[in-house]
């Protein structure tokens, strides 16, 4: 029996007194990847990314571990929701325009010290001040760098559009008016490397495109590490008492750990370890979030279909961001039909061998997206379920 078909027959029977469709997360394989980011960010603390988990179950347990220190959060919302619930260190990742939300974090002094928000515009202190409603409260403030790589004179730009940040000299201009605005403080500065963090080197049966990705990873590492070393030395020159300089992504932990500039890690995907992981060369994660449909049809020799699974991830749309069927091995996507609204065609040998009502477990391409679609995991270990645990949907929490 091979180690994939292990895992089936375990999940199999952990869930056979559930209906499909149901997710899982295997806690051996979440733990192991834990200790793996550990391992990688060479004793820099990781603060996890929330999106990337959406079960506050399961960010108390990998917070709880040696390695792990506070949340990166993706809406002012959620923030507050985490504060709330006991979280003391909650950096949201994004800028944002919820005024309600700021006047929450305005008055109210327990949330105001637990949660840092984001910046990269000063209308966006103006928006802040102008959303207080009375409240005094100081404001935690992080601004967020442009990771991109930019060749041929800025010609061509490598990265994600975010920050309008890239020179020391701008960040440090803006820290300058955060300075001297009464009711905010400069703790932090961000920077997301996703184009070296979020996109695999390793692209099966692309050994030239993999080469040249590898290539520009190489380059934009070089490059990134010394224009963040010199924003921060701007920046501090302006806060010395700069709390964190925040860096990387699940695929550049180790990168990123070794810039001297940088006191932390984010990461977060990688303790799930969803399909878009499969091709780094740089790290070998277990899966560990999984959902399984039933099948409800077998249309012939080859063939069955099972209930749902269109589960699409966000980004550009492509192949890449289709859930990918995983057990049992062999079962492939009918490319007329593709993973469907209400039902899903799979093709492949190992479908004979499928009953009405059985199982088939599917990889999301993308990590916490998944729990956008259940409102509760199954922990198991081994071969029981040892809890039952909800998702933000689940304690009706829908932030995006």
């Amino acid at each position: 029996m091979t180690p994939r078909a292990a895992d089936r027959a375990r999940y199999d029977r952990a869930t056979a007194h559930l209906d499909a469709p149901v997710a899982i997360v295997d806690l051996e394989a979440f733990d192991a990847n834990a200790d793996d980011l550990v391992r990688r960010a060479g004793g820099k603390p990781i603060r996890v990314a929330s999106k990337s988990v959406r079960c506050r179950a399961l960010l108390e347990r990998v917070l709880a571990r040696e390695g792990f220190a506070g949340i990166m959060s993706f809406t002012l919302d959620e923030s507050l929701w985490l504060a709330r619930a006991g979280f003391e260190d909650v950096l949201l990742a994004y800028p944002s325009a919820d005024r309600t939300a700021f006047g929450e974090l305005a008055t109210d002094p327990k949330l105001a010290a637990a949660v840092t928000v984001m910046v990269d515009d000063p209308a966006q202190l103006d928006l802040i001040d102008a959303a207080r409603a009375g409240g005094g409260e100081e404001i935690r403030v992080c601004l967020e760098l442009d990771t991109s790589l930019r060749l041929l004179g800025g010609r061509v730009r490598v990265g994600a559009l975010r920050s309008p940040l890239r020179e020391p000299a701008q960040l440090a201009e803006l820290a300058r008016s955060v300075a001297r605005r009464p009711g905010f403080r400069l703790v932090g500065i961000m920077a997301y490397e996703g184009h070296v963090a979020g996109v695999g080197d390793s692209v099966a049966g692309r050994p030239l495109r993999s080469r040249a990705i590898r290539l520009m990873q190489s380059a934009a590492r070089k490059e990134l590490e010394s224009r963040r070393a010199a924003v921060v030395r701007a920046v501090r020159a302006v806060a010395p008492d700069l709390e964190f300089v925040n860096g990387g992504g699940t695929g550049s932990v180790q990168h990123t750990a070794a810039e001297d500039a940088v006191t932390e890690i984010a990461a977060g995907s990688g303790l799930y370890v969803p399909r878009l992981f499969d091709n780094y060369t740089s790290f070998t994660g277990r899966p560990a979030a999984l959902f399984a449909q039933p099948v409800v049809r077998r249309p012939g020799v080859g063939v069955v279909t099972v209930l749902g699974g269109g589960y699409p991830a966000s980004g550009a749309a492509g192949p890449d961001r289709l859930p990918v069927p995983y057990l049992p091995e062999g079962l492939r996507y009918d490319p007329q039909e593709g993973p469907g609204e209400v039902q899903t065609p799979l093709l492949g040998s190992p479908a004979d061998d499928l009953l009405i009502g059985d199982k088939v477990w599917f990889r999301h391409a993308k990590a916490g997206e998944l729990c956008e679609r259940f409102d509760s995991l199954q922990l198991i270990e081994g071969d029981r379920i040892t809890a039952t645990v909800p998702t933000y949907r689940g304690e009706g929490r829908t932030f995006l």
